[in-house]
């Protein structure tokens, strides 16, 4: 009977090592130490092992997927729409060119770069979306160190060595502020996403800055975890201090409408009492009453400009970065000057920035990106 062909498979339970990391080291790509490859590669020396001549051509040629894993909760990708959209224009690029994405929902940021490793070790994916950057980010070493394709979807700054598709935060920033101070409003809040993305960090220091140009009060901050519930936690703190601003601007629209019906719930008139305005744009923002005042960008064609650079760079081994269009204040009944005698917020020493559920004027650790 003839000896059966000694496999990768072996060669691992041999070594004590997954069968990726076998595969690194058998095909002289990053990944392993150098002390593990030698002996991955004496052990498959000494059994025997050869390169199936069928395997081969399979590793040579594309997987014709790309991927995409995202450390947030399930539940909220149903329920958020800036991913859905995103997620829609990304395989609306792919679907045209014959391609498909491969999505995961994963616990957390070391647990997507172990997702990455294996995707691309397995030749499952030809390249990968990095969303959601964060302040230090070790899955932008972790990719490179990889020779993995990847696209970061954010700002330049927090994108290291990867190719970036972003637009400018700070920008509709500016816009929104300068229209709510043109309004007659001194005190404006910000209900924002969670404080270790490069986003939120970016937004905060916009606000900051960009108030002080203008002359308001120091921005109040509260950081959360984008929401509903967390967004109606907030908005209750808010509009329940002393120092109760006369503007909230809100990181998603999940949350806007949240504070929305909060405050209605709460007896103030919005916008007469209190003025809202939701970051991007959906369906939500358009379906309540009074209509949320929203920065408004396509998120779709956002998610097309990244599948598209993406793919170059899996095609041409490079691609420049894409600056989008910058989100576009679009003003609806939400939004008014504050009813004369309006309460709001005294100035204060710095921008403050607390978690939904501290106690107002009590500085937060900044965990409700």
């Amino acid at each position: 009977m003839p000896r059966q062909r000694p496999t990768i498979a072996d060669i691992a339970r041999r070594a004590g090592v997954s069968k990726v990391a076998v595969s690194y080291a058998l095909n002289d790509r990053p990944g392993v130490s150098p002390a593990t490859r030698a002996s991955i590669k004496a052990i498959a020396e000494e059994i025997g092992w050869r390169p199936n001549s069928a395997a081969r051509a399979l590793t040579r040629a594309r997987a014709d997927t790309v991927g995409l894993a995202l450390s947030r909760p399930a539940r909220m990708l149903g329920t958020e729409p800036f991913f859905m959209e995103l997620i829609s224009g990304i395989e609306t690029e792919l679907s045209a060119r014959g391609r498909a994405l491969l999505l995961q929902v994963v616990a957390d940021p070391a647990e997507e770069l172990e997702v990455y490793r294996r995707w691309w070790g397995e030749g499952r994916v030809d390249g990968v979306f990095l969303a959601d950057l964060r302040c230090p980010d070790p899955r932008i070493e972790g990719v490179v160190e990889l020779g993995l394709p990847a696209v970061a979807i954010g700002h330049p700054s927090a994108a290291g060595a990867l190719t970036p598709v972003w637009s400018d935060d700070s920008a509709a920033l500016r816009d929104t502020l300068t229209y709510l101070s043109a309004l007659g409003h001194r005190s404006i809040a910000r209900v924002a996403g969670l404080p270790e993305l490069a986003h939120t960090r970016l937004r905060d220091r916009a606000q900051r800055e960009i108030s002080a140009e203008l002359g308001l009060d120091e921005p109040v901050v509260v950081h959360t975890d984008y929401s509903g519930d967390e967004g109606a936690h907030a908005t209750r703190r808010l509009i329940s201090s002393a120092a109760r601003p006369t503007a909230v601007i809100y990181d998603n629209d999940i949350m806007a409408v949240a504070g929305l019906s909060v405050a209605q719930e709460m007896g103030l008139d919005v916008p007469a009492d209190l003025s809202l305005v939701a970051w991007d744009d959906s369906q939500l923002s358009r379906v309540v009453r009074p209509s949320l005042t929203a920065l408004s960008r396509d998120i779709p064609a956002y998610g097309s400009h990244a599948a598209r650079t993406l793919l170059a760079m899996v095609t041409d081994g490079s691609a420049p970065g894409f600056e989008d269009t910058a989100a576009r204040l679009v003003p609806r009944g939400s939004t008014a000057a504050p009813r004369t005698g309006a309460q709001g917020s005294s100035p204060t020493s710095g921008l403050r920035t607390r978690p939904a559920g501290a106690t107002q004027g009590g500085p937060g650790n900044g965990l409700g990106g």
